[in-house]
């Protein structure tokens, strides 16, 4: 008798654990899935660490870099990074700018051949999950750190990202873990999360500073 409800308990034990572990599960999923619904817009400030992958077992490079980061859904968005060198990448729906200060120097692509299977249209680009399903395996990740995952893996294994952890608190957007082939990981995590904010047109124009040289790809 002792023995059997040693293994019943066993068994409920196991069973509550697998049963949250799975409720964590669906839970990066259910938060993408209403991001992508319900917010159609976004403002925050982020902090980037990029880590190099080690190489004969040096000590990986790791650089950080901050700024602020604005989106509208469908297709624009706006990086714009303060700290350590000034640069701006700026999607307006039809073009994908990124200007460099110190270079003064801006390079443009059509934004339809550019973003494809990135970070940026996981975030800003898809009008709803099957717009998403159609360029990324998706699957939820478990929770940690108070936030919910969701993992994505580009269909289109021709281009240089390998995969995208995307995290959530509730419908907001928390952070991005990224991976790409060369094994180069980068993590950008979000503050000061607006929702839904009011943005001006204004915010995802782009025009070349008098004097940059622009290049066209």
């Amino acid at each position: 008798m002792m023995m059997m409800m040693m293994m019943m308990k066993k068994w409920i034990v196991t069973g509550v654990l697998a049963g949250a572990s799975a409720m964590a599960w669906a839970d990066g999923m259910a938060s993408l899935e209403a991001f992508v619904k319900n917010v159609k817009s976004g403002r925050a400030e982020f902090t980037q660490t990029v880590t190099a992958p080690s190489r004969d077992g040096e000590t990986p490079r790791v650089k950080t870099s901050s700024g602020s980061f604005e989106f509208q859904r469908p297709g624009k968005f706006k990086f714009d990074y303060k700290k350590p060198f000034a640069q701006v990448i700026v999607a307006d729906g039809q073009t994908l700018s990124l200007y460099d200060a110190d270079l003064n120097q801006v390079t443009q692509r059509k934004q339809a051949q550019a973003l494809g299977s990135t970070p940026a249209a996981l975030v800003a680009a898809a009008p709803d999950l099957r717009a998403l399903q159609n360029d990324f395996a998706l699957e939820s990740a478990p929770a940690r750190d108070g936030v919910e995952w969701v993992k994505a893996v580009p269909r289109n294994k021709d281009g240089q990202l390998q995969s995208v952890m995307v995290g959530f608190q509730g419908e907001s957007l928390s952070a991005l873990e990224i991976v790409d082939s060369f094994g180069q990981k980068s993590s950008i995590r979000f503050s000061k999360v607006e929702i839904n904010p009011s943005l001006a047109a204004s915010t995802f124009a782009f025009q070349p500073p008098a004097g940059a040289d622009v290049l066209k790809q």
